[in-house]
């Protein structure tokens, strides 16, 4: 709190879905002497925000995320110069990450990045699913592959990476900063909804997108991407773990349509560059 009433800030924007109140922080922001705050806020907020727009999302239809919040800051009449989000790794991690590539051999050769982890079990595409795609990739069409999530997610990448031959697997090797140079390198993004997605997209590398049923406001946004999802009767269901208990909005995704996606979008890269 100390931090934030030492900055002397003129303003406020508190950006929520539409699941999160504004509120804990609008308070936050009153104990620190802000003068303006601007957010979205179901009921009422009083004092609490000087300027709020009625959350009027779900039940008068859904936004993409960034349109949502786009909007927001319009209504005080801020705008954009471009909707494209931008995002670059800072310099030293990319020299970090052009070194691990070249002594693991991924200099020069075709490969793959693939981050089988995601915080919600509801937005998980089976370990055994990432696997079989990422082999068929290495197999049939020489890519390598390297797998990357956190300390935590290592029994998972192990299960992916194990698979493949030759895969890299850096569970917990690397920082915020060398995951974004590493996907800002990458050819090809393979993962669930999730933050490597819209890293992804933010730097403008092709994303394959295994998208759980959950809530279509997260997509990729603006970057070249497959979304792939199976439709099911329960979506959206807005839910942390499968309500209906069988995820079938992932696991009705075959492996092979995550191959054959991620070989149109390498190709449709290839021809860009021409």
């Amino acid at each position: 709190m100390d931090w934030l009433r030492d900055q002397h800030f003129d303003a406020a924007v508190i950006f929520t879905v539409f699941s999160q109140s504004a509120l804990p922080a609008a308070m936050l922001c009153r104990l620190a002497g802000i003068p303006l705050t601007l957010a979205r806020c179901r009921e009422n907020p009083y004092q609490l925000l000087t300027d709020w727009l009625h959350e009027d999302e779900p039940a008068d239809g859904i936004r993409h995320e960034v349109e949502r919040q786009l909007s927001l800051v319009r209504a005080i009449g801020a705008t954009a110069r471009t909707t494209a989000m931008s995002l670059r790794a800072p310099r030293p991690a990319v020299e970090r990450m052009e070194r691990l590539l070249e002594q693991r051999g991924l200099g020069c050769r075709g490969w793959v990045l693939v981050h089988p982890g995601a915080s919600a079990p509801s937005r998980r595409y089976p370990a055994a699913e990432f696997a079989a795609a990422a082999r068929s990739l290495n197999l049939h069409d020489g890519l390598d592959v390297v797998v990357t999530g956190s300390c935590a997610e290592r029994d998972l990448t192990t299960a992916v990476a194990n698979e493949v031959p030759g895969a890299i697997d850096l569970a917990g090797e690397l920082g915020l900063d060398d995951l974004v140079a590493l996907i800002q390198r990458a050819p090809l993004v393979i993962t669930n909804n999730t933050g490597p997605a819209h890293i992804a997209a933010a730097l403008g590398t092709p994303v394959v997108d295994l998208y759980a049923g959950t809530n279509p406001q997260h997509t990729p946004w603006q970057g070249p991407s497959r979304v792939l999802t199976h439709r099911v009767a329960c979506a959206p269901c807005f839910k942390s773990i499968c309500p209906e208990g069988h995820n079938e909005c992932l696991r009705g995704i075959g492996f092979e349509e995550v191959v054959a996606a991620a070989r149109e979008l390498l190709c449709e890269t290839a021809e860009s560059r021409r």
